[in-house]
């Protein structure tokens, strides 16, 4: 099988995102060239291998083969038979796929900007001084993110440009986001050969949707637009989009919703029944008199919220008061008889 990738990067083979990029953080950071100046020629070796396996297992396509045909099968020019996914064909009916892998320093300037450790100029006057050990990177917890983008926007880079973010949208129903969702979506692309001819592919890429997710919120596919010489390729953004929903509204976190109802059952009380968006069944007496702008507030039977799991906005009920078109003198007399003492 050749070289064993996550025992490169001391990972399993089931192996989440999440933990691919901790394990690429933690190993790059300690066997960089720069942080290794006594033992330089082993700590590039090993640099460039922990690149390489997590350029491999960070993307579905190439992970798929690797996990199938091994390191060969990945780099062959032609693997065994039927060893590429369907759409992969050079014309003659063979399926090809070929892996070069990309420069280890532009996957870790990837991570934490500039085109080297030490090319992250404006640092507070720290010129000259490495990066590692001095707690700039916060042992990479959750601020991560935040400290590679505020380097990378001000990083300069003599390597190819990259194609502009693709954007689309995805629109879910409000029983996704409420109870979350897994989305397979289609793409067609070119890619690159050995060669710079580029050949069409098919991939499925699937997003989690998270309960909870708001409109606007966006998922990054790296890299997938299109390959071209020079260029990297764009990332490929989806940004979901909220499709409205016959009964309920969201506001935030909350969910609201407008109940018609007779002007005697505003005054005489009222039950709503309604069915949630994961299909429970509520029954909520109303005892109070439902005045113009009343609004019943059910806790916790909102929206999940995204960032705090276990925790729900609320449900809003509003009302709408059906008063009657005209009464008769009868009726009239009745309700002055009811009513005419009361405040």
């Amino acid at each position: 099988m050749g070289v064993d990738y996550y025992n490169v990067l001391k990972v399993g083979k089931a192996a989440t995102d999440d933990e691919l990029k901790k394990a690429y953080r933690k190993l790059a950071m300690k066997w960089h060239p720069d942080k290794n100046p006594n033992n330089k020629k082993e700590a590039e070796a090993k640099f460039k291998q922990i690149s390489e396996a997590y350029e491999v297992l960070s993307d579905p396509q190439k992970r798929a083969i690797y996990d199938q045909y091994g390191e060969e099968g990945l780099k062959g020019q032609v693997p065994p038979p039927g060893a590429a996914p369907a759409g992969f064909s050079n014309g003659g009916g063979q399926t090809a796929f070929r892996f070069n892998p990309r420069n280890a320093e532009d996957i870790f300037a990837e991570f934490f900007g500039g085109s080297t450790p030490f090319g992250m100029g404006g640092l507070g006057g720290r010129t000259g001084r490495s990066p590692f050990g001095d707690g700039m990177f916060g042992g990479f917890g959750g601020g991560t993110e935040n400290v590679f983008r505020s380097f990378n926007e001000g990083a300069s880079s003599s390597g190819p440009r990259k194609a502009p973010p693709l954007e689309n949208k995805l629109p879910c129903t409000l029983e996704e986001l409420y109870s979350g969702s897994t989305r397979k979506m289609k793409i067609s692309r070119n890619i690159a050969d050995a060669s710079g001819k580029t050949i069409p592919v098919e991939e499925i890429l699937t997003i989690d949707v998270k309960p909870g997710w708001k409109k606007g919120t966006k998922i990054t596919f790296p890299e997938k637009g299109n390959e071209q010489l020079n260029v990297v390729p764009a990332d490929l953004v989806f940004v979901i989009d909220e499709r409205p929903h016959e009964v309920f509204k969201r506001d935030g976190n909350d969910l609201i919703i407008t109940q018609k109802i007779p002007l005697a059952d505003a005054l005489t009380g009222y039950t709503v029944n309604l069915n949630t968006l994961d299909g429970r069944t509520l029954n909520i007496p109303i005892n109070e008199i439902i005045s113009p702008g009343y609004e019943k507030i059910v806790a916790k039977e909102g929206m999940p919220i995204a960032k705090e799991p276990g925790k729900r906005g609320n449900l809003r009920i509003k009302f709408d008061i059906k008063f009657p078109s005209r009464l008769n003198s009868e009726q009239k007399a009745g309700i002055k008889r009811i009513l005419g003492g009361s405040g």
